[in-house]
């Protein structure tokens, strides 16, 4: 269970991050990983909303870090790890299609695809107390 907490506090950390930065400077975050300079109104506040559910993500593993196994830690668990592979799969489609990229999309990229990988071992190894 010891690697099941660095893993929702390394989750908090980086969606509490990047859902900050897509609420306060959403055309900077969205240069910065797609390579568009001048994002569009509706992108904004695409990103902005995103955001906002990243920073929800983000909270939420903050304050079930300590559940100890769970059943709402071991649910949350499952929504993170279809949320990363979602994000992995959606931004290498986008870098694999678009012309220009920014310089953080593959990093993100492999970040998520380590988050994947993290959250499935978790859930392979880890089941929830009351199950």
């Amino acid at each position: 269970m010891r690697s099941r907490k660095k893993l929702f506090i390394a989750t908090a950390i980086i969606e509490v991050g990047a859902g900050l930065s897509l609420l306060s400077v959403p055309a900077v975050a969205i240069w910065l990983l797609l390579g568009v300079q001048q994002p569009s109104l509706e992108a904004l506040i695409v990103g902005r909303i995103g955001g906002a559910g990243l920073l929800a993500i983000g909270v939420a593993c903050w304050l079930a870090r300590g559940d100890r196994g769970s059943l709402a830690q071991h649910g949350l668990s499952w929504g993170m790890l279809i949320y990363n592979v979602g994000a992995c799969a959606m931004l290498a489609y986008v870098g694999s299609m678009l012309p220009t990229i920014g310089f953080v999309l593959w990093p993100a990229v492999i970040l998520h695809a380590v988050m994947t990988t993290w959250c499935a071992v978790n859930l392979y190894t880890n089941s929830p107390i009351d199950a």
